[in-house]
This record gives C-alpha cells, structure tokens and sequence, in this order.
C-alpha cells in the first residue's frame, strides 16, 4: 500500500494564481544623474576661508569679513560667520542660478578678489566639514554625506581648530589626522576627550545637525574711513568720500532701495565734527551721481581744521521704483530723452542750499486759495495728498487776494460789461478751521475775449469777486 502524498500547503505552486504576488519594492524618488533625488533636501554648505586673515581683533580684518558677507547675501540669504577668517554660505538651492558648483565657484572667488582677499572654496554637505577643509588648504568638492568620511580623512586634527591640550592629548595616542580620530570606539573617545569633540565629530562627518547663525547685514548704513594723515585736501577728501559711496552703493544695490537723506561727517582732531547733509528728491543709490551732488556741498564747506577722518550716515532705505525706458532711443523716431527735473532739482539744491528751491504742492482742499502750498521738493516716493476733483476747469493763475468788482444790475463788472458762460461751481466748506467760504464760481469773459474766473459770495450782500485769470 502507497503511503500518502504530504502536501505541503505554504508552497507556492500549491496556492491559487491570486494569491501569488510579486515582491514590493520601495518606489524611489526620481532624479538627474547631475542631481540626485536624495540630495535634493539636503544642505551644500561653501566655506570661504580667506588666509590672509588671522586677527578677529583687527578692525579691517573684522571689515573685510564683513564685506564678504555683506556682497555673499546676494548668491544666498543663508550666511554665516566663522571668525576670524571665514563665511559659510549654504546653496544647495542657489546651484542652478548660478551655472552649478563650478560657476558658484567663480562668482564666490570674484567677490573675494574684489575685496583683494584670496580665498579657499570648499563645498560639503556639513558646514564644519566645508570649514576644516579650507582650513587646511583642500579645496574639496563633496556633495554626498556618505563621502566625507573619506574626503576628511587624510586631514590633520589642527584643522578643526580644537583646544590645544585636546591635540595635543590625542597626538600622545598616535591620532594625528581626521581619520584616526573617526576610528577611535565612541564611547571611550567621549570618556576621554569630552562629549562636546565627539559631536564635533558627528557634525563634522554629518551624523549630527550643525547650526549656524545667520548674519543679519546692517538695516542702515554707517561707515567711517580714518584718512592715512590729517589734511585739508579737498582731493583726498573726495576720494575718501568716493570709496564710501561705492559701499554705499552696493549696500543699497542688494536691497534694490535707494536713499532720501545723506549725512556726510568730517572728523577734526580739536573742533567738534563738521559736515554737511544731503537730502534728495527721489530714492538714489548711484555712486557717481551721490559724488557729484556731495562734491558741490564740500566746495562751500569751510573746515576748521584739518580732517583726520570721515563717515557717511545714510537714512533708511527706501525701496526703488524700476524705471522702463521707451520703446526708441532718444532722438530716434521721435524717441524724448529722459526728462533732467529731478537731476536738476538735486544739483540745485546742493551748490544753494536746501532752501534755495521751493514746489508747489496740491493739497486736498476745495478752496482755492487752500488748495496748494509751497514747500521744499517732496520725495518722489511720496505722493503726498491729493487734490479734490474740480467740476469745473480752474484757471492756472490765481489772485494774490480776490478783488472786489462793481456791479450794475446785479451782474458783475471790469472794465466794461463782463459776460457769465456756463454753470456755476458751488462752494462751502471751512467751516472747522475758522476760514469758511460760501461762493458761487463763474467762468466770464470781457469785452477783450479774455476769461475770468469770479464768484459771488452767497451771504448777503451778494459781493462779486475776480479770483483767478485763465491763460
């Protein structure tokens, strides 16, 4: 007798079609050869190390490391600072407006060179990292954290800046670079050498997060240049302003604003500061035009003693309006050229003073006479109240007080007989400020065919008034 077949119910020949299945693979993220899905989120620090710059305490090294993070804003709002020689930018999402890693890498050197700072770049996904290999002279490129281990290996421990004694105790073990240091067991290293180096460690190799603090530029800008003597030169002066224009216009170039107020200070040695400020009718940010306008204040300004340094205060910025120009060119096709009223207003008000020039304003006021005042020019960022709308036409020239007329018949005279055209204009208003009117305006003409504008006053006696004349 046969024995009996066993069956064997987990084998998958015996189960029906549909309980087979094929195996479940993780869906993974699209990506580019150039740029990997997994990258994407992740962060691409760029270390500037600048080796020309070992004093944190030296106030032009402390400028020059500001500059460079001031002009780096412009490729990140992610900066920081790593005295004393040192900035960290992080451009992961900043590679494709700037040609990649390559041509990031030339527009960071740039800057530095503008500033006559060379500078060694690094690119790593661990900002200390980044930091360690400019520091020691690598200009590595890593964009993937699985490869800094390898990257940092060959990299002496003096490089990451450690506390002496703490190098100088793992020199006595035989740990003199990175990568012996990475190899050492971890909790015998932290029992040792401290827990703060073990996640030095971990930040360095991108096991642990590396905050940074983000600098923050200046919201106003204030310099001061110390001049190489003391001396009355306007030359020298002017070149020294010069330089600090050109700051200045950089400074507000990032921000896309411009200035409305300038105060230009001259430091004397025994008597107290003098200088001069200028104030501008629409926002300005160009340095050639700022040089000129301050060059006409410095020509009237008598110093009472030599100047030993000088310092520009701007105001706050302003934001710019984008100007388009025309579709031709000026003279071409009818093309105008651009209108010179607000170059002149500012040159003007720099070789005379700010109270030479006077603007008519229109105010929001339906008298006449109330319906304008004379100031100095207003900021053309600020439109500053309107005008009421006019029923009626007005004239452009007005008395400098109405002028009583003779009546004959109830109906005004002026030199002869004066014809009414049109309907009148009422007017009454004033009533909270102690100067209300009640008035009934009319356009007439004379026997000449020239057009008036007179009112009638409404209370009696029913006076009749010439106010204003049209061109």
């Amino acid at each position: 007798m046969r024995a009996p077949k066993t069956l064997d119910l987990f084998a998958p020949e015996r189960l029906p079609r549909r309980a087979v299945r094929p195996p479940v693979h993780p869906v993974q993220p699209r990506g580019t050869p150039e740029r990997p899905a997994r990258l994407s989120q992740a962060p691409l620090w760029l270390a500037a190390h600048l080796p020309q710059m070992t004093q944190a305490s030296d106030p032009v090294v402390s400028r020059a490391l500001h500059s460079l993070a001031v002009r780096a804003q412009r490729f990140t709002p992610r900066v920081s600072l790593a005295p004393p020689d040192a900035v960290l930018l992080e451009v992961r999402s900043s590679l494709h407006l700037f040609g990649g890693v390559d041509g990031l890498r030339r527009a960071v050197a740039g800057e530095c060179a503008a500033l006559g700072q060379p500078a060694i770049l690094a690119f790593a996904p661990s900002a200390s990292a980044a930091l360690a290999g400019t520091r020691a002279g690598q200009a590595f490129t890593v964009l993937e954290a699985g490869q800094l281990a390898g990257a940092l290996a060959a990299l002496p421990l003096a490089a990451l800046r450690w506390p002496p004694q703490q190098i100088e105790r793992l020199t006595r073990i035989g740990v003199h670079t990175v990568g012996a240091a990475l190899r050492l067991p971890r909790a015998g290293f932290a029992q040792r050498f401290g827990a703060a180096q073990l996640a030095a460690l971990d930040q360095l190799t991108g096991r642990a997060a590396d905050p940074r603090e983000r600098f923050e530029a200046p919201l106003r800008f204030r310099r001061r240049r110390e001049l190489p003597c003391e001396s009355d030169s306007h030359a020298l002066l002017a070149a020294t302003l010069h330089s600090l224009l050109e700051e200045l216009s950089r400074f507000l170039s990032a921000r896309q604003c411009g200035v409305l107020a300038l105060e230009c200070r001259l430091w004397h040695r025994q008597a107290a500061p003098s200088g001069c400020v200028l104030r501008f009718s629409a926002p300005l940010a160009d340095a050639a035009r700022l040089a000129a306008l301050l060059e006409e204040r410095l020509h009237a300004l008598t110093l009472p003693e030599p100047v030993r340094a000088c310092e520009l205060r701007a105001g706050w910025p302003v934001p710019q309006p984008m100007q388009t120009g025309g579709l031709w060119q000026p003279g071409e096709r009818g093309g105008l050229a651009a209108a010179p009223g607000v170059e002149l207003i500012e040159r003007l008000r720099a070789r005379l003073g700010p109270e030479a020039l006077e603007t008519l304003t229109l105010v929001a006021d339906r008298r006449p006479e109330a319906a304008w005042r004379a100031g100095p020019p207003a900021p053309a960022s600020d439109a500053g109240p309107q005008a009421a709308p006019c029923a009626v036409h007005r004239p452009l020239w007005l008395l400098p007080a109405p002028r009583l007329l003779r009546q004959r018949g109830g109906l005004p005279r002026w030199r002869g007989a004066l014809r009414l055209e049109g309907e009148p204009e009422r007017i009454e208003t004033g009533w909270w400020d102690g100067r209300e009117v009640a008035r009934d305006y009319y356009t007439a003409r004379d026997g000449h065919g020239r057009r008036l504008w007179l009112f009638r006053e409404r209370p009696p006696p029913h006076h009749w008034f010439l106010h204003g004349v049209y061109g």
